[in-house]
């Protein structure tokens, strides 16, 4: 009996239940457990359950990261220059911008856009400094 075939022996509530199932991710299931365990008291089996991706979570390509945290490496010859360039984006004072320059590494700025945060990196770059997208 072919998938397909054994597929038809059930009603469309129940197959539409299944394939919900089936596409659950890591996390999608663990909040299903644990909602099944909290509201209707239900525990999982013992003797570790094996979990196993369907074809779709396969062909799932992983999702491009959206935001970037910016952290200065270095600040090469020109540290004034550098200074210059964090006070204008952290809107820090001379002598905070001069303690995060020599402490590197040091975040300037988390959570921005990638766009955003390749301008920074270049505009650090151009001042002689170094920094890395995370």
């Amino acid at each position: 009996m072919s998938t397909a075939e054994a597929a038809t022996e059930f009603d469309a509530a129940t197959k539409e239940l299944g394939d919900k199932i089936v596409g659950l991710t890591l996390l999608e299931a663990k909040r299903v457990v644990d909602y099944l365990k909290d509201v209707h008291g239900i525990e999982p089996a013992g003797g570790g359950a094996v979990v196993m991706a369907g074809p779709a979570a396969a062909a799932e390509a992983p999702a491009e990261k959206t935001e970037f945290d910016v952290v200065l490496t270095g600040f090469g010859e020109n540290k004034i220059a550098v200074i210059k360039v964090v006070r204008a984006v952290t809107g820090l004072g001379l002598k905070e911008a001069k303690d995060l320059v020599e402490g590197v590494p040091k975040a300037l700025k988390e959570g921005i856009g990638k766009e955003d945060a390749e301008k920074l990196k270049a505009e650090v770059e151009a001042a002689g400094g170094t920094c890395e997208l995370k």
